[in-house]
């Protein structure tokens, strides 16, 4: 079945005359974490259907508040019972069913759609939830090595991507508002999810499950580029990181390994080869810190290896104020610097 055709001119009276209507509630519905700004295929379509569910939804009001007043206001004597009962049935009861039908039909053709797979060739992500942060990795062939990273995922734009979506621990979420609808992340399952980015730019996706103590703080940036913007990108990302020459560096880079650091880290390049908390191999080109919670600056740095759980509580991560400070300035310089 295909979905109903809809004309351009009728399509955007439409939206400006419900967003005219739902104004003084949606005026802040704006920005990277909008569905009402989309900026993916998938988005656009569910932000369509969103439009026509309020055009239905204020024609059906707009028709029940005409049959009070009527009710109200005509002398009860002049009531015609078989006019009474065509109003009450026509506009009471027949007019909001063929409304709400429409309004599912068009739904339901617009699932197929948002739940296809990506044409094969496409590009490929994995992405792992856990508490409470994103484990990212863009999967390797026979000529390039895998990326990883964490709280940060680059697209091309105009071109589908294929999510294989996994949670290490609870049920999580998955949401970039701006580009596609959620879809849960359910331990020992591969759910898949197909997002088209349609304009560059950077959003910002979420949980959307509640998943423990810092759920709230779960976030992540969505990065969309021009595809040989991102060919470089993704290519400097499969490099393992090259030995600094600086002396500060060079002892943030001793202390990362003698402290115990790379036990929970990767930093390919490294003998530091941990798994339990993110890859930090080009930590410092990335646009935030702790799941969006903290500028990429060396201050932030340092604030967030000081006061781990005040920054964000309930992480697993333990804090690293016991150490000098010049240590604790050494690290968050060499973080800073894995660009």
């Amino acid at each position: 079945m295909q979905p109903i055709a809809l004309s351009r001119p009728m399509n955007r009276r439409l939206q400006k005359l419900t967003a005219a209507a739902t104004l003084p509630t949606i005026a802040g519905c704006t920005g990277a974490q909008s569905t009402l700004d989309p900026a993916g295929r998938e988005a656009a379509q569910i932000a369509e259907l969103f439009w026509w569910m309020v055009g239905g939804a204020i024609i059906i009001w707009l028709v029940m508040v005409v049959l009070a007043v009527y009710a109200i206001w005509v002398d009860p004597e002049r009531h015609d019972p078989r006019r009474t009962a065509r109003f009450i049935i026509g506009g009471g009861v027949v007019f909001p069913t063929v409304v709400l039908t429409t309004l599912l039909v068009f739904g339901l053709q617009l699932l197929p759609q948002l739940v296809a797979p990506a044409p094969e060739g496409s590009l490929q992500i994995e992405v792992n939830g856990l508490q409470w942060w994103w484990r990212v990795r863009y999967p390797g062939d026979e000529t390039n090595e895998a990326a990883e990273l964490a709280n940060e995922i680059r697209l091309p734009v105009g071109e589908p991507v294929q999510f294989l979506l996994q949670s290490e621990d609870v049920i999580h979420a998955f949401w970039i508002p701006s580009l596609g609808g959620k879809i849960d992340m359910i331990p020992g399952r591969t759910t898949r999810l197909t997002l088209t980015p349609t304009r560059t730019g950077t959003f910002r996706g979420a949980c959307a499950e509640y998943c423990g103590e810092a759920h709230a703080h779960m976030n992540f940036d969505v990065i969309v580029m021009e595809r040989p913007e991102f060919d470089a990108w993704l290519e400097h990302q499969r490099q393992p990181v090259s030995k600094q020459d600086e002396p500060l560096l060079q002892k943030g880079r001793e202390l990362f390994l003698s402290r115990g650091c790379g036990a929970c880290h990767t930093v390919r390049g490294t003998n530091a080869t941990g798994r339990t908390g993110p890859d930090l191999t080009h930590v410092g080109g990335r646009t935030s810190i702790a799941a969006s919670v903290l500028p990429n600056e060396i201050n932030d740095f340092h604030t967030w290896l000081t006061d781990t759980d005040d920054v964000k509580p309930g992480v697993l991560m333990p804090s690293f104020h016991m150490l000098p400070e010049d240590e604790r300035g050494a690290l968050a310089a060499w973080l800073e610097g894995l660009q």
